[in-house]
Order: structure tokens, then sequence, then C-alpha cells
């Protein structure tokens, strides 16, 4: 034997393993192939029978499914058989060359063509064999082709394979032996013996599957209590029966399908032949259970945050918080001393978890109470949960205050307070009407905002007329929602200016101080000072002195930083942090003084321009729409209360028409068109300074001409209310166009600041001190120059808004002048002043 005989030899040897194994492989993939359809036919009919499709079948529709069955089953193996043929060794070879690169099988079996007597070339034809032969030793077998989705492109098989699974899992294979009985009819079936079947169907809330009877041994049973029993009995009639002490019922002797509910512990016996007996025991339910999961979190804007555990051993379905008024724990003094209306306890559905189980699980109850009457009163607070069998449980009171809105206004907190009293009984509504009057009797000094009084007066008149036709719950609710709408417009309404905002804050936070607020409303009430602040100083900015005033009162300032500033408000809430709230407010009216005296300088050559003049005539026009409101409602005060003295500044309209009367008007129609005339003059005065923007560019600048917008927008609503002598509509269209001049004044101030930053340093505050050029001034803070000294050197202006002063003594001028009462020579030298001013 030569040497290529020998490779050839070694190397065959080391194919026989791969060899069989692709054999068999082929022997697979053939027989997939060719008996699919039987063995799908099969697991098909196997699963239909294991699920008791017999049961629901005739005799001779059974016999039919049965005749169909076969059928298909001889004609699909019939095909299977023809088409099967086993793979002989030269075939298995053939596959597994073909898997081969080169086909290095049939490559060992060549022999050499040429040069067989040349010794070089011999020797070149045994390396290659050798390199052949050692190829063949790392082979692996082929891999058989089971893939079917060519000959079932439907998936029949994967249907006949998963309905055999289910049956497996929920059905009984024993019935696939009971099918020559039940085939062969109710003859057949007395003849071969009575036979049963059962179940146990624990509820659908716990989960736990059914229970064959059939396949449990006689004995201890455990089930869940509310179980459904089912038996099935075959046979004649009688010869089998149950008895059971479970359900506490009785079910008769001839009852083949006898069913029943597992309500105790007791015994289940089958009487007959093959009859069985078991134990009953129920498997305890446990009722669900709730707790407080922590202290009840109080936010600023008195949402209602209270955490709670709770959980069930089969999950818990809902719940709910009742909220009850802990009447003995309620300070029983002035409204509060009536005895309450009767009103329902307040409940909430506790929120439970969208996903997961619900056996153990901690949630946060959230809600809003602000406006509920018990809304920081004493309260007490109970959880209760129910699981699917109706089994609940429940805390224990939880007594707290219920959060609530806190409002630091006075005049918005005492309105609240009168509507706490007029929600706890109607029979306080005398005593919240008369209270209210009080409160508006004099509003000049304390209403900011018009609406607001207006609104006030409006609800104190649906009050009374309430109270003189028996107040109902409908009507007090009304009146109460209307009352909150009104302390909510004063606590957070628009404010006039910047400077009257800083100080609105500075009032709101040493209100807070003084009535204890929580480390959150501190906070929020700090930003909102930081805010007003950061606007005040951006208003002096937009609106500096002339050079040569400026340097003259620099020599006797001290000058402060931006830095500095919040520094300040770092200290200041720093104290309160810490408790300190004496030194706190100190350093609070330290701050509120300086801010009183602040001045903000600028860089050389900035804000004097084609800028500055378009924010002065902005602000103008602000200022005669600020008039032109004021007019308005003080018209519709008139129209309320005729020649009365009760409202702000209340007189007659002498806004520049002159005393000239058109024939066929009434004086009332006269005033709304002269209010429209001089609203369309400002919309148009408005247009022709839009147009005169200088060009900024930025975000600033698209802010300015959007804001300016809407206030000729808004502007041109209100002058259509106006023809339209719907008086309250055109009020809140100006109010809305006020609103959009500040904002577009605003916008305007940082565009020109950041332009004049581009170009110079940036702004640095300082504290006025007093006059250093001893320049003397008249009552009114007015340079007297060379007329001489009038009363003293101390400087009127410090202390008080000058535009507020100013708008005060126009008004009590324009009272003056329509009080009819006073002397002719009087009030003509206050027309000329009115004209003149």
């Amino acid at each position: 034997m030569t040497g290529i005989d020998r490779t050839r030899e070694t190397a065959l040897r080391a194919l026989i393993r791969p060899l069989r194994l692709t054999q068999m492989g082929m022997v697979a993939e053939r027989a997939t192939q060719a008996f699919w359809p039987f063995w799908t036919i099969a697991l098909a009919v196997l699963a239909l029978l294991a699920f008791g499709v017999q049961d629901h079948l005739s005799a001779w529709a059974l016999w039919g499914a049965f005749g169909v069955a076969g059928a298909g089953l001889a004609g699909s193996l019939a095909w299977g058989l023809r088409r099967f043929r086993w793979p002989d060794a030269a075939q298995a070879l053939a596959r597994l060359d073909s898997t081969l690169p080169g086909r290095s099988i049939t490559a060992l079996t060549d022999q050499q063509a040429i040069g067989a007597t040349d010794p070089a070339s011999q020797a070149v034809w045994q390396l290659h064999m050798r390199r052949v032969a050692d190829s063949l030793r790392a082979v692996r077998p082929a891999r058989p082709d089971l893939r079917l989705s060519r000959n079932d492109p439907f998936g029949l098989r994967y249907v006949a394979v998963i309905g055999f699974v289910a049956a497996l899992a929920f059905g009984s294979l024993w019935r696939v032996a009971e099918i020559g009985g039940t085939a062969a009819g109710p003859a057949a079936a007395l003849a071969s013996g009575p036979a049963w079947e059962g179940w146990v169907e624990p509820p659908a809330y716990t989960g736990k599957p059914t229970l064959y009877l059939n396949d449990i041994a006689a004995g201890e049973l455990a089930a869940p209590l509310g179980s459904r029993v089912v038996l099935r009995f075959y046979g004649a009639p009688g010869m089998l029966k149950v008895d059971e002490t479970v359900s506490g019922g009785t079910t008769g002797e001839n009852d083949m399908a006898p069913s029943f509910d597992i309500t105790k512990d007791g015994l289940i016996d089958i009487d007959g032949p093959g009859g069985r007996r078991w134990s009953v025991t129920i498997t305890p339910d446990t009722a669900p259970v709730v707790d407080f999961a922590g202290e009840m979190g109080r936010p600023a804007n008195g949402e209602m945050q209270q955490p709670f555990t709770a959980g069930d051993d089969y999950g818990v379905v809902a719940g709910n918080a009742t909220i009850t008024l802990d009447l003995n724990g309620v300070t029983r003094l002035f409204g509060l001393a009536t005895e309450p209306d009767a009103r329902a306890p307040l409940v909430l559905d506790l929120p439970m978890p969208i996903s997961g189980a619900r056996d153990a699980f901690t949630e946060t109850l959230v809600d809003n109470l602000s406006q509920h009457p018990w809304a920081g009163l004493p309260v007490q607070i109970t959880l209760a949960v129910t699981d699917a069998r109706g089994q609940s449980g429940q805390t224990q009171p939880l007594p707290v205050i219920l959060p609530g809105r806190r409002f630091f206004d006075p005049l918005a907190k005492a309105i609240i307070e009168q509507r706490r009293d007029l929600l706890w009984a109607r029979g306080n509504g005398p005593q919240v009407a008369q209270v209210l009057r009080a409160i508006s009797y004099q509003p000049d000094d304390i209403f900011r905002d018009p609406r607001a009084y207006l609104q006030l007066r409006v609800a104190i008149r649906r009050l009374e007329t309430g109270i003189a036709d028996t107040l109902t719950p409908e009507k007090q609710d009304e009146i109460a929602q209307v009352l909150w709408d009104i302390a909510t417009l004063i606590e957070d309404g628009n404010l006039s200016d910047a400077r009257e905002r800083l100080k609105r804050a500075q009032d709101r936070l040493s209100e807070a101080m003084r009535n204890g607020a929580s480390d959150a409303e501190i906070a929020d009430l700090m930003q909102e000072l930081r805010e007003a602040m950061d606007d005040y100083l951006r208003q002096l900015a937009q609106n500096p002195q002339p050079d040569d005033q400026q340097q003259a009162q620099n020599q006797d300032m001290q000058q402060i930083t931006g830095d500095q500033l919040q520094q300040m408000l770092d200290q200041i809430q720093e104290l309160m942090e810490q408790g300190r709230m004496a030194e706190a407010q100190a350093l609070m009216d330290q701050l509120a003084q300086m801010m009183e005296n602040m001045q903000v300088t600028q860089g050389q050559g900035g804000g004097q321009g084609q800028g500055q003049q378009a924010l002065q005539g902005l602000s103008e026009t602000l200022r005669d729409q600020q008039d032109l409101s004021d007019d308005a409602f003080r018209d519709l005060q008139e129209q309320f209360n005729p020649g009365g003295q009760n409202g702000p500044g209340q007189g007659q309209q002498q806004g520049g028409q002159g005393d000239g009367q058109q024939q066929g008007q009434s004086p009332g129609e006269r005033q709304q068109q002269s209010l429209a005339d001089r609203q369309q003059a400002l919309r148009d005065e408005l247009q022709r300074q839009q147009q005169g923007l200088p060009g900024i560019g930025g975000a600033e600048g698209q802010a300015t001409r959007e804001a300016l917008d809407r206030a000729g927008r808004a502007m041109e609503q209100a002058e259509d209310s106006l023809r339209q002598n719907d008086i309250p509509g055109a009020l809140d269209r100006q109010a809305q166009a006020m609103d959009a001049l500040r904002d577009g004044i605003r916008d305007l101030g940082d565009a020109l600041a950041q332009l004049q930053q581009d170009q110079q340093p940036g702004q640095q505050g300082r504290a006025m001190g007093s006059d250093s050029r001893g320049m003397p001034r008249d009552p009114l803070g007015r340079e007297l120059g060379a007329l001489g000294r009038l009363g003293t050197d101390e400087n009127m202006l410090q202390g008080e808004d000058v535009y507020g002063r100013a708008r005060k003594l126009l008004d009590e001028i324009r009272r003056r002048s329509a009080d009819q009462s006073r002397p002719e020579a009087e009030r003509d030298y206050l027309k000329r002043l009115l004209d003149r001013f």
C-alpha cells in the first residue's frame, strides 16, 4: 500500500461519524417534509378531544367527525409514505461533500492523470493529498433543512402545536381514553359503567388556575373562599351522587351536573363507582390594610400631599380618604361662633398603581382644597381600602389642619376670612355683608386694582339681595367663588409699576415672617422679592437722570452694587431659616429704605437718543391710558351710585372735551362718545410711536414689537366696548393694554440696556443721601431757584411714590371740582388747574 492510499484510508475513516450524522439529518428532513400533514392533523384532533369537544356533539356528528379525521389521517399518512425515501450512504456522502469547499471528499478519490512516473510530480501530488486529508479531519456534519414555510405558508402546523400544548396545560388527555364510550352512545356508556368529572374554579380575582378533580387524589384539598365546584356524571341517573358540607345547600339525587360554591370548611364525597372523598380547607383571604406613610406635605400653593401605604394578599381594588370637620378643635370665635351648616364629609379617591401588583404599594394623595370651606380648619382624615371580596380596612382618624393657600395681603386675607364665615353658615350672611361694606367704604388707600373694588361692590349687592330673598346654598357657593376670585386678584393682581411691585413683595414677606409662614412659602416670597428688585433696577436704568444732575448728586451718595444687594437678600433668607425673625425684619427695613432712595448710574453717553425718546413717549401713552381707565371706572361708579361719594376719586369727567353739548344725546351718551374718541386717539398715537421705534434687533426688540401689537389690539377692543356702552368690558381690555404697554416698555428698556452694556461697562446702584447742592425746594420737592427759601431743607419726596401722590392729588382735585356744593369761584379755580395739568 502506497503512502497516498494510507492517507486516503485515514481520511475516510475520520468521515464515518460526520457521515452517519448527516444521514440521520437527511432522514429527519425527509420525514418532516413528508409527514407534517399527518402529525398536524393528529395533534389538532388530540387537542379537540382533550378539551372535551365530544361532549358537545351528538353521536352521529361525532361519528362523522371521526370519519373525516380518520380519512385525513390515512390520506396524509399515505401521502407521506409515498414521498419518503430512506437516504443511502452515497447520498449522505454527496450531501456532506457539497458542504465542503472544493468538494474535498471527491478530490480525495482523484487519481494522478499525468506525470505519474515523474518523481517531482509525484511529490507534489502526495503533498496535495495530505493537505486534502488534513482538511477533512475537522469536517462537520451537514445540517438538515427542516423548514416547512414553502409547504405550509399559512402556519397550520403551529396552530396544531399551540392547541396541543394548551390541551396539556388546561385540558385532560384522559378524555381521549373515554372517546370509545362516548362514541358508542348511552347504551355503550351504561355497558362500560358510570363515570364522572369535576372542576374547582377559584374566583377570578385570585388569579389561581382551575383544578381538575379527576387528577387530585382523595384526601386534603385547599381552595380559596368562594370557589365554584362543577361536576359532570355520566351513566344512569342515581348511580353517582355527591354529598358535600362546604356550601350549606343540598343537591338533587338524580342531578347529573351538580355545582355549588365553597363557603366553609367541609367534605366533598362523590358516592358511587370510582368515587372519591376530599376534606376541603378554605385558603384564608385576609382583609386589606392601609396606613399613613409620613407627615402631610404642605407646598406653598396650598396643595395637600399625604403619603400612604396599602396592601392585600390578592390586591387592593379601590380606596378613599374621608375628611370630616373636627368641630371640637375649632376655635369658636367671630364668624365661627355660629352653628355651622350641615355639610357632608369630603371624600377623595385614593390613587392606585396604574401598572404592577397591588398587593403592597406606596402612593401619595395629592389634592388642592384651598377653596373648600374647611381649608385652614381642624379636620380628621380617615383612609379606607377594599379588596375584590368587598373586605375593607381603614386607619384611625388623623387630626390635621386642612392645608390651604395662605394669603399675605391684609385686604385679601380679610376677604378670605369673610368668605370662610359665609361658607361656615348662611346665617353669617348679614354680618359678612356688613364687614365687606366696611372694608370697601374708603377704597382709595387699600384697593390697588379698581377692578377688585368694583367686583367686591357687585358681590356685596348680590349677597344682600340673596339675604333678602333667603340665601340658598347655590347662591352661597356662587358668592363664595366670587370672593375667592377677588382675593386672588388682590393677592396676585398686576401692579402699576416695578416700584409698587417691589413694595408689595416686601410687605408680603414681612407679613409672612410675622405669621410664621413655612419654609416653602418663605422661599417663594424671597424669589418674588428678588424678581421685583431686578425689575425695579431695570426701570431705574431705563429712566436715567440728566448727566449734570447725576454729577452734582454723585458727591454725597453711597454706592452699592447688584452683588451687594443679592448678598443682603441671602443674609435675610439665612436669618429667617435660622428663626431669627427680628434681625431679618430689621435688615428688611434697611433694605426697603435703601430701595426707596435708589438711583442707577450709567456710563457716559448712554440712554440719550432715539431709544430714550421712544421710552418717554411710551411712558406718556401708558399714563394717558391709565387716566382714561380711571375716568371710565369713575363713570361706571356713577352709574351704580349716582351722586355718591363712596368710590375712589368719584366725580364728573372733565377730560378735555369742552362744555359743548350735542343735540339729541343724553349726558351719558356724550360721555361714552368722549371716552371712545380718546381711546381712538391713544391707539393712533401708539401706532405712530411704533413706526418711530429705533431699529433694535434680537429677542428684546422682537418682544417689544409683539407687546406693542398686543397693546394696540386691546385698545381697539376697548374702543369698541366703549362705543357699545360696555364699560366693564372696556376696563378689562384697557387693563390688558396697560399690561402690554408695560411689557413693551420693559422689553425696550432691556434692549437699550443691552446695547449700552455692549458699548460701555455695566451699572451700579447708589443710595441717595441729602441734596448736597443745598438748592431750596417747595413742599412738593420742586426747586425754587432764586425765589428764596420756603419751608425746610428736608427732601419731601423721600419715602413715598411721587407718581402715586400726584395721581391721588389729581383725583382729589377732580372730585372737588365736581362737587356742586362748593363755591363757584373755587370750582372755576380747580377746573383751571385741571386744564393746566
